[in-house]
């Protein structure tokens, strides 16, 4: 079973990441480098996907928007949110999108699961739901089956700034995070949060994705590989 690397991030831009996420993209077509994947959190953003950009879908003037070259339509990026990107070469008997989502949404319903949450598919759409709301979006793009983008898990965000969105076209208030469902400590009295959520994907990584991770290391843009 193939390794991958594990880069924690602090707080960093969605422009500076995505940059970065190309070049690491082409290095791992060119086997350069094994398999990466980054935990991350962005400052406020939303991103516009394919179908938000064909559908000319606009957001309201006090967010700050980028157009994205990953499938979908718009998501929201911000405090309270684990993004994972999740730069990997898929092997010929992996090479199916859907395939692919799936063991993306297996990830984050083991994680949840880890933290005393019950996640599950819709059938209809990507992403992982709890209690009826959509808690985690994926959007994926790939250059000769190496992935980047990656997946969104709303934790405890920002009054409603997720909620007052179309995210994935879906109606407002969908999309929302776990503390606004009630789920801000475990069984246990334990917090959810990012370090928590972290921890929990890390040890589910090889069971849903088939890769080892490595141990984890503090990255930034500026440090490379």
């Amino acid at each position: 079973m193939k390794e991958i690397k594990i880069l924690r991030a602090g707080i960093l831009s969605h422009e500076a990441v995505d940059n970065e996420m190309k070049k690491i993209q082409q290095m791992r077509i060119n086997d350069e480098i094994n398999d990466v994947l980054i935990l991350v959190e962005h400052p406020e953003i939303v991103t516009m996907g394919a179908k938000a950009i064909r559908d000319k879908i606009v957001v309201d003037e006090d967010y700050k928007t980028s157009n994205v070259d990953r499938g979908g339509g718009i998501t929201w990026h911000g405090p309270g949110q684990l993004v994972v990107y999740p730069i990997i070469k898929w092997e010929k008997n992996e090479q199916n999108i859907r395939g692919i989502i799936g063991k993306i949404e297996e990830l984050i319903i083991k994680t949840l699961q880890d933290c005393g949450i019950r996640g599950y598919r819709n059938p209809k759409m990507m992403g992982v739901w709890v209690d009826e709301k959509k808690i985690c979006s994926i959007g994926l793009a790939f250059l000769h089956w190496v992935s980047r983008h990656g997946l969104a898990l709303n934790y405890a965000t920002p009054g409603d700034r997720i909620e007052s969105l179309f995210c994935c076209g879906l109606e407002k208030g969908t999309t929302t995070s776990l503390d606004k469902l009630g789920y801000i400590h475990d069984e246990e009295g334990k917090i959810i949060d990012r370090e928590r959520l972290e921890i929990a994907l890390i040890s589910n990584i090889e069971s849903a994705l088939g890769r080892i991770p490595q141990k984890p290391l503090d990255w930034s843009v500026e440090n490379g590989l």
